[in-house]
């Protein structure tokens, strides 16, 4: 329990309550990925609100970005440090949905570890978890499948990317060399939708599929600093600049 409580000190998203939580405000992920759920209804309902989306496909690729970049984060870096996989199966997980954009809190039965290494990690994280759900957010919305596995990449990028951007970090490179033997043979294809590289001392994540916010209300038609509309180049001096962007 202290090595998953610690890991909040490198960014938010790797914070993670421990025990079952109480309150008609958290969800259930195995009820989450139930087909209809009213609990998926919810999250999508939050984050339209949010944006303003102006179609059902931009707020189920928002809404897949902003979970799979919060969700599994503690999961992600645990392993990218340790090797061991926290059991965050879906009848486990809890998630407490924000007044705005994506998860407030994140929420586990208790601390405890499965065997087993990579393999097991993407079972508990993409086959049991983050998949599914873009499966469903495809049935319902008819938002492409190879867009929303682009956010679940963005996200699970952002499980390795985000704690190299405090004061207090881990190696950039060793980070980078963990999420490379990670998306190597990952589910979904996750390897051909970005790539991770590092810019102003940082990691950052350079997508391939685009997430339509720039088309809502709040997206004020700017791109998100990670946007494949964006050239390359121009996304990795903006980082290098350390300008303001806007990320999962």
């Amino acid at each position: 329990m202290t090595a998953v409580a610690a890991l909040s000190r490198y960014a938010p998203r790797y914070a993670l309550r421990i025990g079952v939580p109480s309150g008609s405000e958290w969800l259930r992920v195995d009820h989450v990925l139930e087909p209809d759920s009213p609990e998926l209804t919810e999250l999508l309902k939050r984050d339209h609100d949010a944006s303003g989306h102006r179609s059902a496909h931009a707020n189920a690729l928002s809404l897949m970005s902003f979970y799979a970049g919060r969700a599994p984060a503690t999961a992600l870096l645990l392993w990218a440090l340790e090797g061991r996989v926290l059991d965050i199966r879906p009848e486990n997980l809890w998630v407490r949905p924000h007044d705005g954009h994506g998860l407030a809190e994140v929420a586990i039965r208790e601390a405890r570890f499965l065997p087993g290494g990579l393999q097991t990690l993407y079972d508990v994280v993409l086959t049991q978890h983050l998949l599914p759900l873009s499966a469903e957010l495809h049935r319902r919305t008819r938002a492409g499948l190879r867009q929303l596995h682009g956010g679940v990449a963005a996200g699970c990028a952002m499980g390795f990317c985000a704690a190299t951007r405090e004061q207090e970090t881990v190696s950039p490179g060793f980070l980078l060399e963990r999420w490379q033997t990670f998306v190597a043979k990952a589910p979904g294809e996750l390897a051909r939708l970005g790539e991770v590289t590092e810019a102003g001392g940082k990691l950052v994540y350079l997508r391939n599929t685009c997430c339509l916010y720039y088309t809502s209300d709040k997206g004020s038609d700017s791109l998100c600093g990670s946007c494949c509309l964006t050239p390359r180049e121009d996304r990795l001096a903006a980082y290098e600049a350390g300008r303001p962007i806007v990320t999962v």
